[in-house]
């Protein structure tokens, strides 16, 4: 497939406003979603029972669907700030500090008073593969009504929204106001409740799925074959997505924009992985980014995935997220291992 040129200018809703791409300056990217106090501890294998497992190493980062991504687009040199309902404890402070330290404008951070931020456990194995356990914040269920945050504003200054679905009425009204001003989304569709993804995956431009968000989308136990991510695929065009995407991390992607065929791109090869913990959120970091910048659907699908892969080869999740640089030279051909 051709190159279609920047996110925005196939949207072809009619009740969309249509906005010229970016031609200078520092792409603008808005984050509204989910941050989390991340616990990480190394171990040799993944459990499989309930058992004691000894760790080799532990360290307290700051994580979260969205925060990673907007930390990961400013590594990648784009103006970028970010929002989310959090606690009133002390892990919104480290919010702060953290995303302020990374390059992200952290205003947008809206403490609700009695309310508890989220929290993750995330075990990393020998081979790089993680195990999550989230807790989520009840913060994200008591959140101020957005139209009252100053965050529209925020939106329609921006090139992309990147949003997810932990918080899915902040996420509905920010997906809703970015179409309605003519601004190109990115929606992170994780697992969640089916309802809750099929009503945000008709409002993005941009739905990119995992597997197993795919197979939540679809109503699946499990992730499906080929055919059901296809038909998975064509039914979140049909619903409203511009582009939908399911990304598979070493195996590559697939992805249709709508009226067009189906596609599918190769994963990078890297080595040797330490850490996947955040690739999912790099890519989409880097996609916004890409997009931004007016890239067209398959090199900043490219983009996307060589950033990803490249985080694998580091470990602390996103802490190992790359630059510029390395990530041009990866898609350049030169083949890149852990430093």
């Amino acid at each position: 497939m051709a190159d279609t040129g920047h996110g925005t200018r196939q949207l072809g809703s009619p009740a969309r406003a249509e906005r010229a791409p970016r031609t200078g300056g520092r792409a603008r990217l808005v984050g509204i979603g989910h941050v989390a106090l991340d616990h990480q501890f190394t171990v040799a294998s993944l459990p499989t029972l309930p058992v004691k497992v000894p760790s080799q190493g532990y360290r307290a980062v700051v994580g979260g669907m969205t925060a990673n991504a907007c930390v990961v687009a400013a590594r990648l040199g784009a103006e970028v700030a970010f929002a989310s309902p959090v606690g009133s404890d002390d892990a919104a402070d480290r919010f702060a500090t953290y995303l302020g330290h990374e390059g992200v404008q952290a205003d947008g951070l809206h403490r609700v008073s009695g309310a508890g931020s989220s929290v993750s456990a995330v075990l990393v194995d020998a081979q790089g593969e993680r195990l999550i356990v989230i807790h989520r914040g009840d913060a994200l269920d008591r959140a101020p009504a957005f139209h009252s945050t100053g965050l529209p504003a925020a939106i329609t200054q921006a090139d992309v929204l990147l949003t997810d679905p932990r918080c899915p009425v902040w996420a509905d009204a920010a997906l809703r106001h970015a179409r309605a001003c003519g601004v190109c989304t990115v929606f992170d569709a994780d697992t969640s409740p089916r309802a809750e993804l099929q009503g945000l995956v008709a409002l993005a431009d941009w739905a990119v799925f995992s597997t197993p968000g795919l197979a939540a989308y679809a109503g699946q136990s499990k992730a499906g074959t080929a055919e059901d991510e296809a038909g998975a695929l064509a039914r979140a065009l049909a619903s409203g997505a511009q582009v939908a995407v399911v990304t598979r991390g070493a195996a590559g992607m697939s992805w249709q924009r709508a009226g067009q065929p189906l596609q599918h791109l190769p994963g990078f090869v890297v080595g040797p992985v330490v850490d996947t913990t955040g690739a999912g959120d790099a890519f989409h970091g880097a996609l916004a980014v890409a997009l931004a910048e007016g890239l067209g659907d398959h090199e900043a699908l490219r983009f996307a995935a060589a950033t990803a892969a490249l985080k694998c080869l580091r470990p602390g999740g996103v802490l190992g997220a790359p630059g510029r640089a390395d990530v041009l030279a990866l898609m350049a051909g030169a083949p890149r291992v852990a430093p």
